[in-house]
This record gives C-alpha cells, structure tokens and sequence, in this order.
C-alpha cells in the first residue's frame, strides 16, 4: 500500500521539477524565436551567418548552421533546437551533418554557466574556454572525415521539431511554436522522470562501476573519479554543487580537478543530452560513442601535456586554488 503514495510523489515531484525547468528554458528560448523569425521575415539571416562561413565550412556544415551552434554555446541545447527547427526547412540536413552539428553543440554548450563551475572549482577559465571550443572543431572535423571518406549515414536527417512548410499567417506560426514549445516540456519532463528512473534501478551504478577503471589510468584519483562519474553521467549542472564543494573543502587536488572538468567539459551527460540528440536524427556513433572516445583521448593529452609544464606555469595557465 505504500508504494502507490510513493509513486504518486515522486510523479509530482518529476511534473514540479519539468515545469520549474520549461519555464526557465522559456524565458530564454521564446524571445529567440521571435527574434529568429523577424530575421528570417527581414531576410537578415544569411547575412548573419556568412562569417561563420569558413569554421562550418571546416566541419561540412552550412554557414546558416553557425547560428545554431551559437545559440547552444550561449543558451542551452533546447534554444538551438528552435533556431534548428526553424532553419531547417531552408536548409536541409542529411543524418551525417546532423551528427556532427549535434556533436558541436555536446562539446560547447550552455558555457556561460558551465565554465562560471569550472572557474570556481579552481580550473583557469581561458584554457577551459578554448578546449571547448577548439575541441568541438576538431572532434567535428573528424566525424566529418570519417562519414564522408565511408558514405556513412548520408540519409536525410529526422528533426522532430519541423517548421510549418512555406509562408505561412502569423497566428499559425505562433501556433506552430506553441506546439514546439509543449514538445519540449513533454521532452524535458520525460528526461526528468527517466533519470529518476535509472536512479531507482541503480544502472547509474553500472555506469560508475564501468567507468572508474578508465579514469584511474587516466591519472584521475578516487575521490576525483566519484566526481567525474557525476558529471560524465549527470552533467555539470547536476553535479556542480559536489565539485564546488569538494574543491573547495581541498578533498581533491588542482591537478585532479582539472583533469576531471577538462574531461566532463568534453563529454558531460551522457544519457539526458545523447537522448536529447536522438531526437533530432543524430547518431549514437558520434554522439555517444565517438564524443566519449573522443573526450578521453583528448583529455589524457592534455593532461600529459600538462604534467610537463612547470609548476609556475599550470598555476598560472591551467588550474588554481578554488574560490
């Protein structure tokens, strides 16, 4: 008899939480779609995304595609979907292309929150900045050159989230978003109660199990792998308070903590954000598979790298005591 009442909270709890979260996503997301839509109606949308030209030329992407790289790195994932979604009519996209755009926005996204944590975990935020963003460029140039060089995944891409065809009246328009933005609170509520769910069934201790073994070679100690594992599987938000905390209260030393945010920089939330890119026809190759491979390698690198530097120098350029 217990667990019905127990249920029903927790179901609640799961609503109250996807509603608190869709409204704050809403108050970013609906003045870019008003905005993207007045840019679209002026025509001013190709002019704003011809600089980004050369860098999305590098990934094979459209420079239209820069606006929504943008808009992740700045906002948040769900905000690029609608500038997506609204692109997307003009300006299609095969299975590969979404992947790897998807896989752009895994790597750099949300950074004004994201890199404010790193900074006061103690990581030097410039270094943070740029591994970021240069990585989002090289790991997208690399799936680019695979999937062209083996034809792989080159079927028009599956985006939920579709513009009305052609023109279209105002009212159906602002319909339209009504409808993308009830989508996105269905979403973001379903992901809530999932991750609740695996918590329930203990899998996110499977994930830690598996993983741990991989940081310890990569130099990354126990007490910096538990957090690691948070943030690989969670994400920063979720597990930024414990690396606060933790580096803070000198449970964990500068080399590891930054070892551990370089990585979750690079690869974070594992299961919520590489659902989030299913939806939107990318696939688990790059951004699940592809991105956590990548992200290792990477952060053994520059780790190693680091270690070469002398100690004037890593406190200075790469990590300092957290505030």
């Amino acid at each position: 008899m217990s667990s019905a009442p127990a249920i029903v909270t927790a179901l609640r709890d799961v609503l109250r939480n996807g509603v608190r979260l869709s409204l704050d996503l809403f108050k970013i997301m609906i003045p870019i779609i008003v905005g993207v839509k007045i840019l679209k109606e002026l025509g001013l949308i190709a002019y704003l995304a011809w600089p980004l030209k050369p860098v999305m030329a590098l990934v094979g992407l459209p420079a239209e595609m820069g606006l929504v790289w943008a808009t992740a790195m700045f906002n948040n994932i769900y905000s690029a979907f609608i500038v997506l979604a609204s692109l997307a009519e003009g300006v299609p996209l095969n299975q590969a292309q979404v992947t790897v755009l998807a896989c752009l926005m895994l790597v750099a996204h949300n950074l004004p929150i994201e890199l404010t944590i790193v900074r006061k975990s103690g990581p030097r935020l410039p270094f943070q900045f740029f591994t970021r963003i240069l990585g989002a460029l090289a790991f997208g140039m690399i799936l680019n050159l695979a999937y062209t060089a083996t034809g792989a995944l080159q079927g028009p891409a599956t985006i939920l989230f579709q513009a009305a065809p052609g023109p279209e009246p105002l009212w159906r328009w602002a319909l339209g978003e009504i409808r993308n933005l009830a989508s996105i609170f269905c979403i973001i509520t379903s992901l809530i109660g999932l991750m609740r769910l695996l918590q329930a069934l203990r899998l996110l201790d499977l994930c830690n199990a598996l993983l741990r073994p991989v940081l310890r070679i990569m130099g990354i100690g126990p007490r910096a792998a538990t957090i690691t594992i948070v943030g690989l599987v969670m994400g920063l938000a979720y597990g930024g308070g414990l690396i606060i905390h933790e580096a803070r209260e000198g449970q964990v030393e500068g080399r590891d903590v930054f070892a551990s945010l370089t990585l979750m920089g690079l690869c974070h939330s594992l299961i919520e954000d590489t659902l989030l890119m299913l939806l939107i026809g990318a696939h688990l190759s790059g951004i699940l598979w592809g991105r956590l491979l990548f992200s290792l390698v990477a952060t053994a690198l520059l780790v190693r790298i680091g270690a070469r530097l002398s100690n004037t120098a890593q406190n200075r350029y790469l990590w300092a005591e957290a505030r």
